[in-house]
């Protein structure tokens, strides 16, 4: 692709990106640095912007997940299920190590989850993102959301259920 294709293909479409990338992280300055990010990104690789059939859909592609890693980056601060129980006023040392066995419990069942209701309730219950948030950095429709929410939620109480009814019944 030359110059003039790159210019009159692709920089026509700096409005919508623009558009895009405030609209995902309500910031005018990182909306415009992902925009310059973008054209830098696609111009580096150029070679192979012949292979795609919608340019168009390609870049605004690009444009979403470069908003979606910023704003990973900015969640990063996200509260640990180890630091909510920390907070809770638990002062018995016993009951403070249930609390945190049971939170190791919940991750590891939480990894053995299929990928997509993994990173539906990861977003959810750990990050403490909302519903449309999520629905920006997945894709997913509403209900297909709420569905796997709900399913994830109820297979790892089921688990933890199963798990402290078998400890219960080897203590006896």
């Amino acid at each position: 692709m030359t110059i003039k294709e790159f210019k009159i293909k692709l920089l026509s479409l700096k409005n919508r990106l623009f558009y895009l990338s405030l609209s995902m992280l309500n910031n005018r300055d990182d909306a415009e640095d992902t925009v310059q990010e973008v054209y830098i990104k696609i111009w580096e690789m150029q070679d192979k912007l012949d292979n795609i059939k919608n340019l168009e859909a390609f870049i605004m592609t690009v444009t979403r997940n470069l908003c979606l890693d910023k704003l990973k980056r900015k969640r990063d601060k996200f509260v640990t299920l180890n630091e909510d129980i920390s907070k809770q006023a638990i002062s018995n040392p016993h009951d403070i190590a249930e609390q945190k066995d049971l939170v190791n419990k919940a991750k590891q069942i939480m990894q053995q989850l299929p990928e997509q209701q993994r990173t539906i309730v990861h977003l959810r219950d750990v990050e403490g993102y909302n519903y449309d948030e999520i629905i920006e950095i997945t894709g997913f429709d509403i209900n297909y959301l709420r569905v796997n929410l709900s399913r994830g939620r109820k297979k790892i109480k089921e688990t933890i259920i199963k798990l402290q009814h078998n400890e219960t019944a080897r203590s006896k």
